[in-house]
């Protein structure tokens, strides 16, 4: 289990981890399992943990004033699940975090995460690699929800993360992409038509 974050680290990073420093990560991270929809943090509790996925599948959502969902994200394995916002500025999340499937976690308190970054040097490039991934990452969103057509967000989609598409229900998918399900399923069986 340490090892997969131990490599993912290493894989993101240019300075080598030492030995004493690899005691450092696994003695900072502690394991955590959840059960399908199980929650890793609700809507107004403040988000306490950054949290390395081992195994399974989350997403991070919000829901409306009429019982809507609306996902931003979705997590598998070697991704990252936390509220940002919530545990940079330890504000009340306004989104939900939960398991779609039976999940592995490694997690880290926000102190221990702010000491290991000061005193692991490879820990410090991963964090500045996954800001730049996550800032671009962010910004190809917001563009495909604002000047991209339904279709086109959901090959995109099919393109960059064909796995979501595996790994979540159709519904889901339309949420995160901002439409409903019908318009997935006849988007999805043009697309197979093609």
């Amino acid at each position: 289990m340490y090892d997969i974050l131990l490599t993912y680290i290493s894989q993101r990073s240019v300075t080598p981890i030492t030995a004493e420093q690899a005691v450092l990560i696994r003695d900072a991270f502690k394991p955590k399992k959840l059960r399908k929809k199980q929650y890793l943090l609700q809507e107004g509790d403040v988000c306490k943990y950054l949290s390395f996925m081992v195994k399974g599948a989350m997403r991070q959502y919000s829901i409306d004033e009429k019982g809507n969902e609306h996902i931003v994200r979705f997590g598998i394995e070697q991704w990252w699940m936390a509220d940002r916002e919530s545990f940079e500025m330890q504000t009340p999340s306004r989104y939900n975090i939960d398991a779609w499937e039976e999940t592995e976690l490694l997690q880290i308190s926000r102190s221990s995460y702010l000491s290991l970054r000061d005193a692991v040097p490879a820990v410090m490039e991963m964090t500045q690699e996954l800001d730049k991934r996550g800032s671009i990452a962010a910004q190809k969103r917001i563009q495909a929800v604002i000047s991209y057509t339904a279709e086109e967000r959901y090959l995109d989609l099919l393109k960059t993360h064909p796995y979501f598409l595996q790994r979540f229900p159709q519904h889901m998918i339309a949420s995160y992409l901002g439409i409903s399900a019908e318009t997935l399923s006849r988007i999805r069986k043009q697309a197979l038509s093609k």
